[in-house]
């Protein structure tokens, strides 16, 4: 795929101090001691999220909250709702611990999973999973992916509070977060499939050819669009898709009919 020159034709209007989509709303947890009324069917092992931990705490503090939005509902690019709140804690505890680094390697480890594992994508949205099957099967990817940590943590807590669809939600938002942290920008680029460190350099080299600086990409592949990419920054959106492409020659012949 290459990437379309059409993207940096013009560049922004003004610069964008935050990054889209980003809910400032901070989501500490009590202090100390376990959450009130406990974590319902925690997972088992030695992987069992600490109930002490903000990100424990505030998933089991938020529960009935996020589950008045459905679990699905919150999709890929959410950085509000349940999936920002969990991201927010998960900030939040990297930071306490002085592990930020640390955290966002491991959720650029994990997102690269996803992205590139299309029926790890379906399992984490299959509602008819127990908590059993989902342990099972999300840590054995996790192993695999050599991903620990909090960030393992947040699967077991997401897993025992029947929200693993919101994770690549979470994700997301956590790198909303992480950007806005470091005064970066960040560009949402859609695919049909994932993209390679070529591409990623040239969709970067671009956006700095554009005036666009310090930017961050955060990636999501959707098959729908069927090839081409959709790169979103700030208020601008640059649509190169097939999928956008044929639509507009169905308008065009409709019309000329």
């Amino acid at each position: 795929m290459d990437v379309p020159h059409c993207i940096v034709l013009r560049g922004p209007r003004r610069r964008q101090e935050d990054s889209p989509g980003v809910t400032r709303r901070p989501a500490k947890a009590p202090p100390g001691g376990p959450p009130r009324g406990g974590p319902r069917n925690g997972p088992e092992g030695p992987h069992t999220p600490r109930t002490g931990s903000p990100v424990a705490s505030e998933a089991v503090a938020n529960d009935k909250t996020a589950a008045t939005q459905g679990s699905n509902g919150q999709g890929s690019h959410a950085t509000g709702g349940a999936a920002g709140r969990y991201a927010q804690a998960l900030l939040e505890l990297a930071k306490d611990n002085k592990s930020v680094d640390f955290t966002a390697a491991e959720v650029e480890k994990l997102s690269a999973v996803m992205q590139g594992d299309a029926s790890f994508r379906a399992f984490l949205a299959d509602p008819r999973l127990d908590s059993k099957a989902q342990r099972a099967g999300a840590f054995a990817v996790l192993d695999r992916a050599g991903v620990g940590g909090e960030v393992k943590n947040l699967v077991g807590v997401l897993i025992a509070n029947r929200r693993l669809a919101v994770l690549p939600g979470v994700l997301h938002a956590f790198g909303n977060l992480l950007a806005e942290q470091r005064g970066q920008q960040m560009a949402e680029v859609t695919t049909a499939h994932p993209l390679s460190n070529t591409q990623r350099a040239q969709i970067a080299a671009r956006l700095t050819e554009a005036g666009y600086s310090n930017v961050r990409l955060s990636e999501t592949v959707d098959a729908s669009i069927l090839g081409g990419l959709i790169l979103r920054i700030g208020s601008r959106l640059y649509d190169t898709s097939i999928k956008s492409r044929l639509q507009r020659l169905s308008y065009a012949m409709k019309g000329a009919a």
